[in-house]
């Protein structure tokens, strides 16, 4: 049996922001050249200060609207939500098709999903408290196993 070292409150032993790849950042940049070719119509100045401002305020909203997850002293965060991770039972690594298995007919519309659909794979864990209405908790990353051995790290499994 191997003691791990227990994280200090603070320290984040796992750290991820789901932002989309890279077809989801084309996206803006064909809607920012979209909006300038609206505008080109009026002037060509206009047109390009309306394509940076749209791709520079859609860039921002993409960073800023992705939920980061993390694993902080004992503790699972998935977006605004967290769970400590002594009330999370075994941690089970899913794959594409895991994570279409797990919201396949099974899927229990009470359990806590922060997924995003540019992620390939999640992580999904049982709550253990009786008293918590949320029976599992699936959490999308794109390095599955590295987010399961940050919680289990943090159990002090």
């Amino acid at each position: 049996m191997s003691s791990a070292p227990t994280p200090a409150p603070g320290t984040s032993t796992y750290r991820e922001r789901l932002v989309p790849g890279p077809a989801g950042v084309a996206a803006v940049v064909l809607f920012a050249v979209m909006c300038g070719l609206v505008v080109l119509v009026s002037s060509t100045v206009a047109a390009a200060i309306t394509s940076l401002t749209v791709l520079v305020v859609g860039l921002v909203l993409v960073a800023v609207t992705s939920p980061v997850v993390e694993v902080r002293g004992r503790e699972l965060h998935a977006g605004r939500a967290h769970i400590p991770v002594d009330l999370l039972g075994e941690t089970e690594v899913l794959d594409a098709d895991g994570v279409r298995t797990a919201l396949g007919p099974g899927y229990d519309p009470r359990s806590f999903a922060c997924l995003r659909t540019w992620t390939k794979g999640a992580v999904t864990a049982r709550v253990l408290d009786p008293a918590d209405p949320t029976p599992s908790w699936l959490v999308s990353t794109r390095r599955p196993a590295a987010l399961r051995a940050a919680i289990e790290a943090a159990r002090g499994a």
